[in-house]
């Protein structure tokens, strides 16, 4: 039976943290176990925060994918490939982009959202307002079914299917396809200071700490602010720590961190050695593969090419199409 088709990128704008590796990566290792995954390098996408230092798209890229291996994604099951390599990509954009009502854009909650936690950079430009288009065009390029998403990226999706749904209308064919959503379950990682992690606040954790610096960061997050000494009793819900055990702690021992935080029967350093611990014991083959990748770019490099012959034939056989019924 012909498997379902599951779309996604990551922009490469520096190391990835936890946030990423629990809310997109380990989902993205089992979806490939069961649909035809298509990952890619979202560069393009990059450049509409990173334009004036693109070398940070260019350092960052085979890191990016160094990780994506690392964590398990398997070449050999799913199409691994950079965004500018298909230029086809551009192509559907602009030619999307004529279609695309600008207020669809400008009712997009999350481009206030994005403008004010990036206020650092200058945002005001077209290729920033129009990115949802471009992402768009990355989706029905590939005819996804499926997109893993968080619950904040949702809007997105519903502008790329209202797109492919009007594209179908105006030229009379069901070209493109309306993709559905695969809800992440990690949508928002608090970060050391219980904000969102975020490499934009300084606040995350990486995947490719080491010992060391894992442990420095862990130590210095922020716990339940009533537990002032072990002596005071606390509260998980209210503690910015405690959901990073909903993820490395087996149940058990979740349970026994809770009650001893309630009780005041254990201090919130063991809890954070636990924590470590347990992060440690799952990441550890992680840099190893990390480092075994590191010297060799050329296994990346041969990867980016062979998705990008892959995806190539799919993304021209959409193109083919949509410049038909446009007469372009």
């Amino acid at each position: 039976m012909e498997r379902l088709r599951i779309v996604s990128g990551i922009r490469p704008t520096g190391p990835l943290h936890l946030g990423h590796y629990l809310g997109v990566l380990r989902n993205w290792v089992r979806l490939q176990q069961d649909y035809e995954c298509f990952y890619f390098v979202a560069d393009w996408h990059a450049l509409t925060s990173e334009y004036k230092e693109p070398s940070i798209i260019t350092d960052s890229t085979r890191s990016l994918v160094r990780t994506w291996l690392s964590v398990g994604i398997d070449p050999d099951k799913t199409v691994v490939f950079r965004q500018s390599d298909i230029k086809a990509h551009s192509e559907l954009f602009l030619l999307l982009s004529m279609i695309t009502p600008l207020t669809w854009l400008e009712r997009n909650p999350t481009y206030k959202e994005l403008r004010n936690e990036l206020k650092e950079k200058d945002l005001g430009t077209f290729g920033f307002l129009g990115y949802p288009v471009l992402q768009a065009a990355d989706i029905v390029m590939y005819h996804a079914d499926k997109v893993p998403i968080g619950e904040d990226q949702l809007p997105h999706l519903e502008l790329t299917r209202e797109i492919a749904r009007r594209f179908n209308f105006i030229y009379g064919e069901k070209i493109l396809k309306e993709p559905k959503e695969i809800l992440t379950q990690a949508p928002k990682v608090p970060g050391l200071d219980g904000r969102k992690m975020s490499k934009s606040y300084n606040n995350a954790i990486l995947i490719n700490e080491t010992p060391e610096s894992l442990k420095q960061k862990v130590m210095q997050m922020l716990t339940d602010v009533k537990r002032k000494t072990k002596r005071d009793p606390g509260e998980p819900r209210d503690c910015n720590l405690y959901p990073f055990h909903e993820y490395f702690t087996d149940e058990e021992t979740r349970k026994e961190i809770a009650s001893g935080c309630r009780n005041a029967t254990m201090g919130c350093v063991e809890c954070k050695k636990i924590l470590i611990k347990n992060i440690e014991r799952e990441f550890s083959p992680i840099w190893e593969k990390l480092s075994y990748y590191r010297s060799r770019d050329s296994l990346v490099d041969d990867v980016l090419r062979q998705g990008a012959e892959k995806a190539s034939e799919i993304a021209e056989a959409t193109m083919t199409r949509v410049r038909g019924v446009m007469h372009v």
